[in-house]
């Protein structure tokens, strides 16, 4: 899962990086109003971690941004216990949870769980496609009745690509999917390629069929036909 944590507090940000990035989440950060918008208009977000209080801008307005811009993307908001008016606005323009500050982290991570099944997952804790089950709580993931061994990054690779079935991803978006701001370090994004062969390895010799069809020029697409 990719989140942005958009928060101006230095140590909550690291500490919800921290305590986030021992999981399957990839996060990014951005600490004002306007790395924030630049990040939302420049990469897609699973979810968006929201404070609606920072130094340079009314997070309610990255809000309605966010609505306009990438309507599918999950926002939870985090505020100050004063803040209740913005917290309903928050909530009518589309927001779909709230944490009041302070909160324990592990809250965090089960509420951006939560939101992410409601959105990508219709809030279901298995996803199926064909012979491929994924049980999105334990991580696991099944061909028939044989278990598939995969690492996060294949795991993670094959939900990106079964929520976005059907739909050409690039090797950009992919890797900006599995690495987030890491991928401005990269010089190429051929080890997509080999994450890619990897999968499909794994899933062919486990009897599963190849879904993952190379539109050549353009990047990848999952499903029953190219």
């Amino acid at each position: 899962m990719k989140i942005l944590i958009v928060e101006d507090e230095k140590e909550l940000q690291n500490n919800i990086v921290s305590y986030l990035s021992t999981g399957e989440f990839i996060c990014e950060t951005a600490s004002n109003f306007n790395d924030a918008t630049d990040k939302i208009y420049s990469f897609d977000y699973d979810v968006v971690v929201l404070d609606i209080m920072l130094p340079d801008g009314n997070g309610l307005h990255i809000l309605q941004i966010l609505k306009e811009e990438a309507p599918e993307t999950g926002v939870l908001i985090i505020s100050a216990k004063n803040a209740l008016d913005d917290r309903l606005k928050g909530l009518d323009m589309g927001a779909d949870d709230y944490l009041t500050k302070p909160f324990h982290l592990s809250e965090l991570n089960a509420r951006l769980k939560a939101i992410y099944r409601r959105r990508k997952l219709q809030g279901q804790t298995s996803l199926q496609f064909e012979e491929i089950d994924i049980n999105t709580n334990k991580r696991e993931v099944k061909i028939g009745d044989k278990l598939l061994i995969l690492t996060l990054k294949e795991y993670e690779l094959l939900l990106f690509f079964i929520t976005n079935k059907k739909r050409v991803l690039t090797k950009q978006a992919i890797a900006e999917h599995l690495w987030g701001d890491h991928v401005d370090y990269l010089d190429s994004f051929d080890f997509v390629y080999q994450h890619i062969k990897n999968l499909r390895k794994k899933i062919t010799s486990a009897g599963g069929q190849n879904y993952i069809h190379t539109i050549y020029g353009l990047g990848y697409k999952f499903g029953l036909n190219g």
